[in-house]
């Protein structure tokens, strides 16, 4: 895999996402460019979801957890500043349970600058996976 055509795919679609965020709904360009960030999204998932399903699987593993894996995009952050907090000051990624770190709240993002996957615990970030 291609890992740095991968995390140039992450952060066009990050910064499309943040470009998104940036608007008001009642903005006129608000529908094409939330469809264009759609198309984005499902051209990666399709372009790159098999290889990161694998490296979901080996997060889990490392894990041991049981929660279920979704598609790669639903882990991405909404911007690539590295904070992991969405603009109304929600943890980004998907909360995941482990067996690990029992009754600890986790988020897992899929972050860029390199493309890996992090876990978030409370104020803490961990790398545990990183695309090569």
């Amino acid at each position: 895999m291609n890992a740095n055509a991968l995390n140039s795919s992450l952060v066009a679609i990050i910064s499309k996402k943040e470009e998104l965020n940036a608007l008001d709904y009642n903005d006129e360009r608000y529908d094409d460019m939330e469809e264009e960030l759609h198309d984005m999204e499902d051209d990666f998932n399709e372009e790159y979801g098999d290889y990161l399903e694998d490296a979901l699987e080996e997060v889990h593993g490392k894990l041991r957890s049981d929660a279920d894996i979704l598609l790669p995009t639903a882990y991405l952050p909404s911007s690539l500043n590295g904070d992991h907090v969405t603009p109304d000051g929600e943890r980004e990624g998907v909360w995941v349970e482990s067996d690990e770190f029992p009754g600890v709240e986790m988020r897992l993002v899929l972050a860029a600058n390199p493309a890996r996957f992090v876990v978030l615990i409370g104020d803490q970030e961990r790398e545990l996976w990183k695309a090569e």
